[in-house]
């Protein structure tokens, strides 16, 4: 990402604009909770709601996959297939579907998976949306209700055309029914079980929610936000660089895996929305739209000189680069 444009396999674009998180319903995943056969269709607004329109236009679009993103949500929920969170309908078909994903996106040449989506016409003011590509439904077959959502970038191409990039993400911190991850819960029930002493495990399981002997010493060295500047330790969350779930027991409390951020930096940086570089600027994902980067008072380049980086906290965050960031 280079200022409002994103550089993709298939070129150079610039963005117009971001519509986050719509909520993937039952209705058209193939990984069903209910019972239910209702029209494969996914809700994004109402004709109340002018952003949706403008974003929207006609809703005639050509979009696309990443087939590399497609890879990494699958990997994001293998966790949920091998030990689901959730009471779907046919828990028996999930790895199935899954393989079925699998095989076809090994016939899609390049990293660009092309479908259209178009308005299912229903009665105002809801505004659906559909396409019958089977590009999409290689989505519907790994796609999860409730925990997975999808986001879409507005981009502009060089002759002006309008193109939709979708991208699909995974979370368990949704905000109606709350779910926790798989592999927390497990890490957390090897770390209960273990012979390590009971204060041991204590501090090692207080560490997942920033708390115990990690938080103390990560204040001891970063007492405020580098960014905003707050100093109010109740108002800094001990956020983790490299997630306590991926680990080790060493990693999981030490505080150079670890910033002090106020609770808007926090959220960013933990969902992958932003991260920094080792000369400490700051690198904002592009699916935060540059108007709510304006709002936030961040952007991609911006110095944070009093951000604490070491040789240490520069490998954790090479990590976070690498994997957690959303670019």
């Amino acid at each position: 990402m280079e200022g409002n444009s994103i550089v993709l396999d298939n070129g150079r674009y610039e963005i117009l604009d971001v519509l986050n998180n719509v909520t993937i319903p039952d209705c058209i995943v193939f990984n069903k909770i209910g019972t239910g056969h209702g029209e494969k269709k996914m809700y994004v607004g109402s004709v109340n709601n002018s952003n949706v329109l403008n974003f929207f236009d006609d809703f005639d679009r050509d979009c696309f996959f990443l087939k590399s993103d497609l890879v990494k949500f699958m990997s994001d929920i293998k966790p949920e297939l091998d030990m689901p969170q959730q009471q779907y309908a046919r828990p028996e078909r999930m790895k199935a579907y899954y393989k079925k994903a699998q095989e076809s996106l090994l016939n899609v040449k390049g990293d660009v998976v092309p479908f259209r989506l178009y308005r299912v016409g229903v009665t105002p003011p809801r505004i659906y949306i559909n396409s019958d590509s089977e590009n999409w439904d290689i989505f519907r077959r790994i796609a999860l209700p409730n925990i997975s959502y999808i986001s879409f970038l507005k981009l502009k191409g060089h002759a002006g055309n309008i193109y939709y990039y979708c991208r699909p993400f995974l979370d368990y911190r949704n905000d109606i029914v709350k779910y926790e991850s798989p592999l927390e819960i497990e890490e957390e029930d090897k770390i209960r079980k273990s012979s390590k002493t009971e204060k041991d495990k204590g501090n090692l399981i207080q560490a997942r929610k920033g708390q115990g002997l990690y938080r103390q010493k990560l204040l001891d060295e970063c007492p405020f936000c580098p960014i905003s500047g707050i100093n109010d330790e109740r108002l800094l969350i001990a956020s983790h660089i490299k997630p306590w779930a991926k680990s080790n027991d060493q990693e999981k409390i030490d505080p150079k895996n670890g910033f002090a951020l106020s609770p808007n930096f926090d959220c960013l940086f933990d969902n992958g929305y932003m991260t920094f570089a080792d000369d400490k600027t700051i690198i904002m994902s592009p699916w935060i739209s540059p108007m709510n980067q304006k709002r936030l008072g961040v952007y991609t380049g911006m110095k944070v000189p009093k951000l604490p980086l070491d040789k240490e906290r520069e490998k954790y965050l090479e990590y976070h680069r690498e994997y957690i960031y959303k670019g």
